[in-house]
């Protein structure tokens, strides 16, 4: 308890949840091996196997993330306990960076070394103008792409404004209005939702697929994987709203909604280089 506390540090007590998460996770692993190939007699595409994997880390989710808003309400999360938490989601956030600048890689590795011509072989001693010629190929001849200036640029202005209202959200909160904090989550919530329903919609218009090209491996990859972390980013902004409502948050406590606000206006600026450099840049400069 906080009144037994000597010393500004939080010594955590024995936990179960890294050992179920450790095990969650490797259910989760063969649960996915299975479904991609099959194994243990079980042939692959079926969805069941997936399933146990997703519920225990769902559950070891749910019951760690609980233990941590406990330790909260109880004063564990002293100033300099609250520093340590701040690093650890900061470095959270640059590990997802990396996360996608490694898609942003692979976008543009495809987009500068693929073939200019049907057939070519790309020579890795060859000097590098000679593959940025390849440039003008991309996306490959035959790829129908989206055009940003529709259902892309929609989606940008709805997450633009999201960032927006949960930043009023988060300044209410801090000046103590409730009802504005509340409400201006509640619209937050409602446009990321409205960005994950535009996004599946968008996909269902795709004239190009998953498998069919290198284009659309990478623009399903990056725009999926984005649309995963919105989805996340949604599901934290509800977990604050429900915190909002159960009085478990005030003007100076309020660390989670903080760490949900910050991975949000992260969403936002990963979908802004999408935005420019898988949909606008093959539309506009390279006239596709």
């Amino acid at each position: 308890m906080a009144e037994d506390v000597k010393h500004d540090y939080h010594l955590v007590n024995p936990s179960p949840w890294p050992l179920i998460g450790s095990i969650a996770v490797l259910v989760l692993a063969i649960g996915g091996v299975t479904y991609m190939k099959g194994l243990f007699g079980i042939e692959a595409g079926q969805l069941w196997t997936l399933v146990p994997g997703f519920l225990m880390v769902i559950w070891t989710m749910v019951g760690w993330w609980r233990e941590v808003v406990k330790e909260g309400r109880t004063g564990d999360h002293t100033p300099v306990v609250e520093i340590g938490l701040k690093y650890g989601m900061i470095l959270f956030i640059v590990s997802e960076v990396m996360f996608f600048a490694a898609w942003f890689w692979s976008f543009f590795e495809l987009a500068i070394f693929y073939p200019a011509r049907v057939g070519a072989t790309y020579d890795a001693a060859s000097p590098v103008w000679e593959g940025l010629n390849a440039f003008a190929q991309w996306p490959p001849t035959g790829v129908t792409t989206f055009d940003p200036f529709h259902l892309p640029l929609v989606n940008t202005l709805i997450l633009l404004l999201s960032g927006t209202t949960v930043t009023a959200a988060h300044h209410a909160l801090q000046h103590d209005k409730m009802d504005n904090a509340k409400f201006m989550l509640i619209l937050t919530i409602v446009l990321g939702f409205a960005f994950t329903c535009l996004q599946v919609y968008e996909y269902t218009l795709a004239q190009f697929t998953f498998d069919g090209t290198l284009y659309g491996s990478a623009f399903f990859m990056a725009t999926g994987f984005h649309g995963a972390h919105v989805v996340i980013g949604t599901i934290f902004l509800l977990v604050c709203l429900i915190r909002l409502y159960a009085n478990n948050m005030t003007a100076k406590k309020h660390l989670g909604f903080e760490f949900a606000a910050w991975y949000w206006h992260f969403v936002d600026v990963v979908w802004l280089f999408l935005f420019a450099f898988v949909y606008v840049l093959p539309h506009l400069v390279l006239g596709h």
